[in-house]
């Protein structure tokens, strides 16, 4: 007797995780997963008066997208605070700031985050531009890559900063010609003002990751790694608010917490952090919430110069400076708390955004490696601006997975203004450098770091794709060898992230036995132009078999 599906999805084809779609498929879900992947004219013996029965019409059936970089607490408090991200230039993030202060005038402090470097002379905004609408109260707003703040004067005043206070070792103070600051600080000196900021509260946070997990699971999303559980860089610790929709039954999708490393500390964390690994092993919940990763910050971003770069950036004038940008943790340290934290079990997620960053990181795993023996841990790079050609080709020799984020990978104000007329020349075609990674033999994972930028999977496989950005007339960002083909975009975004969370086993792949975690996507966008992939969008998403997203113009079943 055949078994009876709950639901059946047909009449589509299906990306399985790797790959090919198939066509011609029926793919049959049973309690919360994968029962069976059958040809179309087997679907009869599988159905019964209970089947839910999903017409795919031409569209993709694809694992759930798994972002391998998020910031979702974050992300979503942000929606909820001053949010600028709607923003197209300097006078619109005024005017919402205006409005904000105007709508909440029991804020006392005002906090917020999402604006961009490239609509401000020098990527610093200044203080007299919120001083002018909100004279009265401090405001702290944190931009699009949360690598630095713009604060007004009275924020100024109230964290005691002025033209005597000096940068910290790890950033950068903005200042007047009279020394005073001006408006934006940068990395480190950040905490400065952030010291002196209203810290969330618990219930500020739950609400701020519900909503973020309601906006990414509309993308498609079922899963993540974020990339910061602890307090840090302004960021409160999400811990328990993951904690509290876990104990509300609200959390659906499948999380992956990568603890915070603080820099200002040493190997006296590591306990604590396996500490907090056991706590969250106690929920029984390994497929849904573990805290196995520790995230560690290497170097800064370009647009401020603090990414660590092996050749000097460049001043205006295009002359080299002795400016080589931050590392935050020294070579022999780095090596050293990576040999640790690889030793008790833990992967090793690293921020590494400059070639110097990359290759210290690399580094780092290579002296892991040992000490220690070859490492299942599935230790990843994120970001990876620049990265040399030698260093490309080490990741497969080390098991160190490439961690992308496509939807930088593309000519834009911020980097074409900001970044590379500052860049060396020897990185000025190393920009992302997708293509060289994946032919020299990488593992592949996908994120986006959202809320610096979009969570779309499907806009970042567009510019993976295309290195060009939708409406753009520009030239493909690296040149057409750092192209990556759709297949292997989307494996980065299913089971190529599946493989990082360590859940490759049960998610990331549809075949009998993994959980029915899953997105349609329509148009197919295996079946348009390369240039139109952007216009596919995900039509719902499912998780353990239940529909948790449905767009409201699409039917989402038939019987």
């Amino acid at each position: 007797m055949q078994e009876i599906a709950e639901v059946a999805f047909h009449r589509g084809s299906v990306f399985t995780g790797s790959g090919e779609p198939l066509t011609g498929q029926v793919v049959l879900v049973r309690d919360g997963r994968i029962a069976a992947v059958v040809p179309e004219n087997e679907l009869e013996a599988h159905i019964g008066p209970g089947t839910e029965i999903i017409d795919l019409d031409g569209a993709l059936l694809l694992p759930g997208f798994q972002d391998s970089h998020i910031h979702p607490t974050g992300g979503g408090t942000e929606l909820l605070q001053c949010s600028l991200t709607e923003a197209d230039n300097a006078e619109e993030a005024v005017a919402l700031v205006a409005a904000y202060a105007a709508a909440n005038p029991e804020v006392a402090w005002i906090q917020g985050a999402g604006w961009s470097m490239d609509h401000y002379e020098g990527g610093a905004p200044l203080a007299s531009l919120i001083d002018a609408v909100v004279p009265d109260r401090p405001v702290s707003l944190t931009s699009r890559d949360h690598h630095s703040i713009w604060v007004n004067s009275a924020a100024f005043r109230a964290a005691g900063l002025d033209a005597n206070t000096p940068d910290p070792s790890d950033g950068r103070i903005e200042r007047l010609a009279d020394g005073s600051p001006a408006g934006t600080l940068h990395e480190g000196a950040m905490g400065l003002v952030e010291a002196h900021a209203p810290a969330a509260t618990v219930d500020l946070l739950v609400a701020g990751l519900a909503r973020a997990q309601e906006e990414l699971i509309a993308q498609g999303i079922t899963g993540w790694q974020d990339a910061m559980v602890g307090a840090g860089a302004g960021i409160p610790d999400p811990k328990d608010a993951y904690y509290r929709l876990i104990a509300d039954g609200r959390l659906k999708v499948r999380v992956r917490g990568a603890q915070w490393w603080k820099r200002d500390q040493g190997l006296e964390q590591v306990e604590k952090m396996i500490e907090a690994r056991a706590e969250a092993e106690a929920l029984g919940l390994p497929d849904r919430f573990n805290l196995g990763t520790v995230k560690i910050m290497v170097d800064g971003i370009a647009e401020n110069f603090t990414a660590a770069m092996i050749e000097p950036y460049r001043d205006k004038c295009g002359h080299s400076t002795h400016n080589k940008g931050l590392s935050f943790i020294s070579t022999e340290d780095l090596a050293t708390y990576v040999t640790a934290l690889d030793a008790a079990g833990f992967q090793v997620h690293f921020h590494a955004l400059g070639d110097r960053a990359v290759r210290d990181a690399l580094d780092a795993l290579e002296a892991a490696r040992a000490a220690n023996g070859p490492s299942k841990q599935r230790h990843h790079l994120a970001h990876l601006q620049v990265v040399s050609e030698v260093d490309a080709a080490r990741f497969a020799d080390l098991d160190a997975v490439a961690n992308l984020q496509p939807l930088w990978a593309c000519h834009e104000d911020q980097l074409d203004t900001l970044t590379l007329p500052f860049m060396p020349e020897s990185a000025q075609d190393r920009q992302y450098p997708f293509g060289d990674l994946f032919n020299g033999g990488a593992k592949l994972a996908a994120g986006s770091d959202w809320p610096v930028s979009s969570a779309d999977p499907i806009a970042g496989s567009h510019i993976a794709v295309n290195r060009i950005s939708p409406q753009n007339d520009s030239v493909p960002l690296g040149g057409e060898k750092q192209r990556l083909d759709l297949s292997t975009i989307l494996a980065a975004y299913t089971s190529g992230t599946a493989f990082v969370n360590h859940r490759d086993d049960v998610t990331g792949h549809i075949a009998p036995g993994y959980y029915a975690d899953l997105a349609v996507v329509s148009p197919n966008p295996f079946e348009v132009p390369a240039q139109e992939i952007h216009r596919s969008r995900v039509v719902s998403t499912w998780i353990d078999g239940e529909c948790v997203y449905a767009a409201a113009d699409v039917p989402v079943s038939s019987k």
